[in-house]
C-alpha cells in the first residue's frame, strides 16, 4: 500500500512539473522547485527522468528547461472530431471577418477560464488574445457566462466558493449573472485589463448544457458599449450555429 502511495505521489510531482510550463516556455530548475513546493534534489531528479524520456528539454547553455519533442508527439494524436477549439475554428474566422475584432473561445476549468482557440483581428491596434491563457473566473464577460449558463447546482459551488477577492461584491454578481440569463450575453469594459472591452455569449451542447463561452474583444475607444450591444445578436447567431456543431 505504502509502495502504491509513493508512486501515485510521483506520478503527481511529474505531472505538477510538466504543468509549471502552462504559463512559461523555459523555466530555471529553481523556478521549477519554487511552483511545486520541492526540493532541488528531488526535482533534479525528476528533470533528469523527464529529459531521458523526452517529455522536457535542457538548454545546456542556459540551463533552463522546456517542454520536449515527446509532448509535442502525443498532442499529435489528440481526435480533432469532437475538440470545439478545432471544430468552431471557420465560424470564428467567419465572425472575426464580419466584425473585425479578435475573436476568443473559453471553457471553464475549475475556478479559471482557459482561452482553447483564438483569432486575432487585423486590425492596427487590436486585443491580442492567446490560446492557453489561464484567466480568473470572477472578472470579464466571459467568465460571467460560464458561471450564469453553468448547471444550477455548479453555479451554487461556484458563488459559494472560497476563490473569490477579498471584498468582491457577490451579490451585485449574482445581480448581473441574472440580468445576463435574460438577455442571452454578457459585456465587460476594462475589468480585468485597462483600456479592454469584451462582449460574450454561451455556446450550447446540443444536448443544452454548456459547451463553451464565445467572445468578441477589442480596444474600449473602438468597442463601445452601444457597439457591443450592436454586435450581441450577431454573435449570439454564431453561438447557435456553433452550437449544431459540438455534440
Amino acid at each position: 500500500m505504502e509502495e502504491h502511495k509513493s508512486t501515485v505521489r510521483a506520478v503527481e510531482r511529474a505531472l505538477d512539473i510538466l504543468l509549471c510550463f502552462t504559463d512559461g516556455t523555459d523555466l530555471a530548475m529553481t523556478e521549477i522547485a519554487e511552483r511545486v513546493g520541492l526540493h532541488k534534489s528531488t526535482v533534479h531528479r525528476m528533470l533528469a527522468t523527464l529529459e531521458e524520456r523526452g517529455f522536457i528539454a535542457r538548454d545546456s547553455a542556459s540551463d533552463r528547461y522546456r517542454l520536449g519533442m515527446r509532448i509535442w508527439e502525443l498532442s499529435t494524436h489528440l481526435s480533432n472530431n469532437d475538440d470545439p477549439a478545432i471544430i468552431l475554428l471557420p465560424e470564428m474566422e467567419r465572425l472575426r471577418d464580419e466584425l473585425g475584432e479578435t475573436v476568443s473561445l473559453y471553457i471553464r476549468d475549475g475556478d479559471d477560464r482557459l482561452r482553447v482557440q483564438a483569432v486575432q483581428s487585423g486590425q492596427a491596434i487590436r486585443r491580442v488574445a492567446p490560446v492557453g491563457a489561464r484567466l480568473p473566473l470572477y472578472v470579464g464577460a466571459s467568465s460571467k457566462v460560464l458561471i450564469a449558463f453553468a448547471e444550477e447546482a455548479d453555479r451554487e459551488v461556484l458563488m459559494n466558493g472560497k476563490s473569490w477577492p477579498t471584498g468582491f461584491d457577490r451579490k451585485q454578481l449574482e445581480e448581473q449573472l441574472e440580468e445576463i440569463r435574460r438577455i442571452g450575453y454578457a459585456t465587460s469594459v476594462e475589468e480585468r485589463e485597462a483600456g479592454a472591452a469584451a462582449v460574450a455569449t454561451p455556446i450550447f451542447h446540443r444536448s443544452g448544457k454548456l459547451a463553451a463561452a464565445l467572445s468578441v474583444s477589442g480596444p474600449a475607444s473602438r468597442l463601445t458599449l452601444k457597439k457591443m450591444r450592436d454586435y450581441a445578436p450577431i454573435i449570439m447567431n454564431s453561438a447557435r450555429l456553433m452550437g449544431t456543431m459540438v455534440k
